[in-house]
This record gives C-alpha cells, structure tokens and sequence, in this order.
C-alpha cells in the first residue's frame, strides 16, 4: 500500500476512451471483498481509490469516514446536503484512515492527535485536490476529506448568479485602483470562490497579485499565493505584513479574522492597494460594525471601503424532472415580505414556481448543483457619514436600500420566481 499503487489504481480507470464511472453497487461490491480476514491487502487500496472517483462522479465537494460503534460510515456532501452511502466494517476503516495517512504523509502512528494532509487523484471528470483532515473521537479516527477540483474555480461572475445589476456594482468595484472588495457570509457560502472569481479578472501580467490563504485551494497561475503556517508563525497578520513588502498591485487575505490583521488590511487599502478578503458576517451592512469591532478607525474604513458581496448558496432544480406549482401573492407576502412582493410580483396575483421532482441525473434529490444569492453594498457618501458616526449595521442597511442595493433575501426570491430554486430551499438556507 503505498503512494503508486494508488496512483496507478487512478490511472488504469482514465484511459482516452469514455470510461463509465463506479457505481454505488461497484463500490459496495468492493468494499465487501475488502472484508474479513481473508481480505486481500490491496483490496483497500480498490475500495479507497473507487470510493474517490464515485465522490467526485456524483459532485460531491467532501466525504466523511466516521466511525460508529459497530461499524463505521461513509457520507457525502453534495450540493451543501450530507447524504448517509456506505456502510463498512471497523477493521476496514481502520486501514483506510491507514491507507489515507500514507497517502498524505501522515504519522501513521499517531492516534491522538489531529493531523492535516492533502493529495491528489486523476478521476475521469479530471484531476481533483483533496484536503484532509484526521481528529480522534471517542469512537476512533474520523476523517474528512474536501475535494477541490481544478475546474470549480474556474466560474464567472455571470455563471455564480449575479444578477445584472449586481453584476455592474462589482464590475465597478473592481476597477477602481485602491481600496477593499470583501465577500462575507456563513461558512460555506462561497465566498472564496467568488474572490477567485474576482482575481481571475484581474489576473493581467502588468500587475502583481500576491496572497496569503488558509489553505491555498486553487492554484492561479500568475500569481505569488502564499499559505498560512503557524509552525513557522506565518500567520494572516505576519504573512500581511510580509506582502506588503513584495510591491504588491493587489493582495488577497483568505479572511480578516482578528484585529491585527483587520488593521493592516485597511492600512493596506489606504495606502494605494487593491485588497480583497473574506468576513464571517450574516449580511453586507454587518460588515462596518465587524471591522470597528476588531479594531479599525471608522474614518479609515469609510475612506478605503469600496464594496461588500454578504452571499449564501442555494440548490439549482434539476432541469429534468422540475415541475411547477402556483404560488398566490399572499403566500409570497408572508414567505418575502411586501416590498420584495411588489417589486418581483408586479400586478400579478398568482405565479408558477419550480417543484422539485426525482430522477437518477440528480440521484433522486430533485436538486443539481447550486447557484448564489447576492447583496452587494456599494460605498457612497451618505455611507461614509454613517460609518464615522458609528451607526449600526440596520441604518447602513436602509440606507444602502435607498441607493439599489437589493437584499439576499430578494435576490433569493427573484432566483425562485425565475425556477431556478425552490422556496423551499430558500427558506432552508435563510433559516426562516
């Protein structure tokens, strides 16, 4: 069991032909030879290296391995949603997290301690990263693995769902020579990938583009992408403070996640850089207060913000098997509210809006792929006003309003009278 024999396991499924990928059947069928006593020693290596191109096959962005107490799990996330797919014996766990620490240079024995690896794998669909991650429960290992593959970061901001009009205000955003461009959201919003997105326009060869992430997911060429290494105490503040050294045009910090940092950032902004970054904030406005919280001048950031991107990822409906249903105009008052009623519904008294079906294209979930939900906050100076005065997070929120800015929520609704989700989902992922 060692690293080419998984390679070539990878390898011997890719040939230039079109390859059928594994099967949920497949991948029980080998899992049971893996089984027992009288288990072959490769066949682990089979059951992992199958179980990856069948992850990648059904789009899925991570797996868990969990043990239980009898036996052990395999789930994964797909489309932002945990599905339960294999069942295995403990002994075959066991040798997997084996198997899986050899494979990303691991301390195969160690038990006690967390451990963070990665590797890669050629799948049919194309070459994939996998980021690992192994903690010790009171059950055994439990491992995590996120599959990063190399197209995902290849999206537009048109193919993310920004609608038109915010589609312009970021265009405009990211002209402008100086100043700082955030993405917020909860975790797994998509926000690194939308300032992925956001690089890949600006990634010219007449300008330097440097930055420092935990951890580097994609790779763009062109670019000094740095990682955070707190071994070596190359933190995002450290690491901040490094780049802005390297007579940087644009840097891009993965998260301001504490008050050293926050205070370079916006430093950084004001002394002719373009910064890019990421918060953990429910909506835009949120944004001000969460910086002077950590520690920045009000009057720097009303001079250095340019805009906030607040996001959240909601599931496309399969294309194949989508129904509609009607949707009454007091049905929608109660779901989004008046405002968003009138501005989406018109004069209209009932709409049609998708139905998720079943089919075997999206595996019976009615759901494939997803699509963002956007406000975008612009600065102006009735803004600037109330960032020095210190307001709160709700007056810069009606006041951005005033100016255009469209609410997650709305954006959300405007996705679902288009039938490209459900309201279902979108009050699953807005918690309402």
């Amino acid at each position: 069991m060692n690293k080419k024999t998984f390679s070539m396991a990878i390898k011997l499924t890719t040939p230039t032909a079109p390859v059928k990928l594994p099967t949920k059947e497949d991948v029980e069928t080998l899992i049971t030879k893996a089984t027992g006593a009288k288990a072959k020693e490769d066949a682990v290596v089979d059951v992992f290296a199958q179980l990856m191109i069948f992850a990648h096959g059904s789009r899925a962005s991570d797996v868990h391995l969990e043990p239980w107490k009898t036996n052990a799990q395999i789930r994964i996330r797909v489309d932002g949603i945990l599905h339960d797919q294999f069942t295995l014996a403990a002994d075959v766990h066991t040798r997997i997290i084996a198997r899986l620490k050899i494979l990303t240079q691991l301390r195969t024995d160690e038990h006690r301690a967390p451990q963070d690896g990665r590797f890669q794998f050629i799948s049919p669909l194309g070459n994939v990263d996998v980021r690992v991650s192994i903690i010790p429960t009171a059950l055994g290992e439990k491992a995590v693995l996120r599959l990063l593959s190399s197209q995902s970061h290849k999206l537009t901001l048109e193919q993310l769902g920004f609608a038109d009009n915010d589609l312009i205000r970021v265009q405009k955003a990211i002209r402008k020579p100086w100043g700082m461009v955030l993405a917020t959201g909860p975790t797994g919003s998509g926000k690194t990938t939308s300032i992925y997105a956001i690089l890949e326009i600006l990634n010219q060869r007449e300008v330097n583009i440097a930055t420092i992430e935990d951890p580097v997911e994609f790779e763009i060429p062109g670019t000094n992408q740095s990682q955070v290494d707190n071994v070596a105490k190359l933190t995002f503040a450290t690491g901040l403070r490094s780049l802005l050294r390297q007579d940087p045009d644009i840097i891009m910090v993965g998260e301001i996640r504490d008050q050293e940092t926050a205070k370079i950032a916006v430093n950084a902004a004001m002394t002719g850089h373009k910064l890019l970054s990421t918060l953990h904030t429910n909506n835009a406005a949120t944004t001000i207060p969460r910086l002077i919280d950590m520690g920045a001048e009000p009057f720097l950031i009303a001079s250095t913000f340019i805009c906030a991107i607040a996001q959240r990822l909601v599931r496309r409906v399969c294309s194949d098997c989508v129904t509609s249903v009607p949707l009454s105009r007091e049905e929608a008052e109660k779901l989004f509210g008046k405002p968003t009623v009138t501005a989406l519904f018109a004069d209209a008294t009932s709409i049609e809006v998708a139905q998720p079906g079943h089919c075997t294209k999206c595996g019976e979930s009615g759901y494939r792929g997803r699509i963002g939900i956007y406000e975008v906050m612009e600065n102006s100076p009735a803004i600037q006003q109330l960032i020095v005065s210190r307001a709160s997070s709700d007056d810069i929120e009606k006041q951005a309003i005033k100016e255009g800015m469209t609410t997650v929520m709305q954006d959300g609704a405007r996705k679902v009278l288009a039938k490209q989700t459900t309201v279902e989902e979108l009050i699953r992922v807005m918690q309402e």
